[in-house]
């Protein structure tokens, strides 16, 4: 067989400018130390490898933790596929240029393996920078002329499969929903360099793409792999800006803002929403204004900036009143209600240390005309009763707290979401300092 020149183990030995015996030893002291036993050091088997016969398992098993892969990926995706992860460079993949090839080349990384570091790689400046790129970058005409050729049926039937993977999401949770969100921004991809398609075709699926990075980074954020989460961000950008869809774009940069604010960086999210409001004029749903408000009442909350919040919260309510049936809005906006802005400013002022008003606003965000909806997501619904909890707790009344508590207990227990396990942490946290009442010690028997 005729060897590769491009083949990623060819390019790890030379990038990391070892020899290849070298390498193999490296390789085989891996391989003994996570109990695979002996593994040849010849080098004539790196040849093999390169030329196109598959390692063992364990061998690929131990290259992986060499390079700090996922195992998972091994048995995701085929030999030598997989192994191209360890050449991917932070720095490279937020330096690609804002064009269709640069945001080609963005999906096909975004269809990566799960971060677990769980801390934010972007920089302010990087936020700054990213947003400005955003905005100012001209919508391309990016139609393509190679391969079979596609149409609006391409582009109907991905648009179709996104109400899919939300109502995954919702139902089995964030681990599940990433999964399927990355397969699909794999396949989407796939379509994007390899068929040719006009115009129009081509702007929904750019659009299509950057909703599903825009829930795949949503579901890493969930997950607790904030890493992840702003790599898959910052793609749902590139490819709003690449078919000119600011809305698609605006909501990503909520999302986003949210993982900031709750990441410490409550600055830095402000950012991110400024941003966005600044393309209000462009931005298509009433609903998706609202969110970036909502999401900037959050960003000021979580900063102890009471006035300023508590602004973003009427500009929420206002931008709110001009959305017409969900049916007339993104389908991605399903969740967005009236009742839903209630329920932010109820986590806006207990954030700011005010939980009489923020059972005020619990309650009404149910008694609307146009309420949060209980029953769409349990993890959301369980995360607003755990804070609802709270604003008893620092009221004094243990017996209400409980109760919610259980409810909360209820919903969350059980769903594959980082999001939900800290907030039944914190919970459990305030409640042990009143472990001498008897339904405080029971709530926290049953959560050991």
């Amino acid at each position: 067989m005729v060897q590769r020149l491009d083949h990623p183990l060819a390019e790890l030995i030379a990038r990391e400018k070892t020899t290849a015996a070298a390498y193999l030893k490296r390789l085989a002291a891996r391989h003994r130390a996570l109990g695979f036993g002996q593994l040849g050091a010849r080098k004539e088997k790196l040849t093999r490898w390169k030329s196109g016969i598959e390692p063992e398992i364990c061998a690929q098993l131990a290259m992986a933790d060499l390079h700090g892969i996922d195992p998972e990926e091994v048995y995701r995706r085929p030999w030598p596929d997989w192994l191209r992860l360890a050449l991917r460079d932070e720095r490279t993949f937020w330096e690609l240029p804002w064009t269709p090839a640069g945001t080609v080349e963005a999906l096909q990384d975004a269809g990566g393996p799960v971060d677990r570091r769980g801390f934010v790689i972007a920089t302010l400046g990087t936020l700054t920078t990213t947003g400005a790129h955003w905005a100012s970058t001209t919508p391309t005409h990016a139609a393509s002329l190679s391969g079979r050729r596609i149409g609006a049926e391409a582009a109907r039937l991905f648009e179709e499969r996104l109400e899919t993977l939300r109502r995954l999401d919702d139902t089995l949770g964030s681990r599940h929903a990433y999964d399927a969100a990355t397969a699909e921004l794999q396949l989407l991809t796939g379509v994007l360099k390899n068929h040719s398609y006009n115009e129009n075709t081509a702007r929904r699926l750019y659009a299509a793409a950057a909703e599903t990075a825009r829930l795949a980074g949503w579901c890493a954020y969930d997950s607790g792999n904030l890493a992840t989460a702003e790599k898959r961000f910052v793609t749902a950008l590139r490819a709003s800006a690449t078919c000119g869809d600011a809305t698609v774009g605006a909501s990503a940069l909520a999302f986003w803002a949210n993982l900031r604010y709750t990441a410490s960086d409550p600055h830095g999210a402000l950012g991110l929403i400024e941003r966005g409001l600044d393309q209000r004029h462009k931005i298509t749903s009433p609903r998706v204004i609202a969110m970036l408000h909502a999401r900037q009442a959050r960003a000021h909350s979580t900063a102890g900036e009471a006035t300023a919040a508590y602004r973003s919260i009427d500009a929420a309510f206002t931008a709110y009143s001009h959305a017409g049936p969900a049916e007339h809005d993104l389908p991605s906006m399903y969740w967005m209600t009236h009742g839903e802005c209630h329920e932010v400013a109820a986590s806006c002022a207990l954030s700011l240390g005010e939980p009489r008003r923020a059972l005020e606003h619990f309650d009404a965000a149910l008694c609307h005309d146009d309420p949060y909806d209980t029953t769409t997501e349990a993890r959301g619904a369980g995360i607003y009763l755990a804070r609802q909890a709270e604003a008893h707790l620092a009221l004094g009344d243990l017996d209400a707290a409980v109760d919610i508590a259980h409810q909360a207990l209820g919903l969350l227990g059980g769903i594959g979401s980082t999001r939900s396990t800290t907030t039944l942490t914190g919970l459990r946290n305030q409640l042990t300092k009143h472990r001498q009442a008897a339904a405080v010690a029971g709530f926290l028997e049953l959560t050991m």
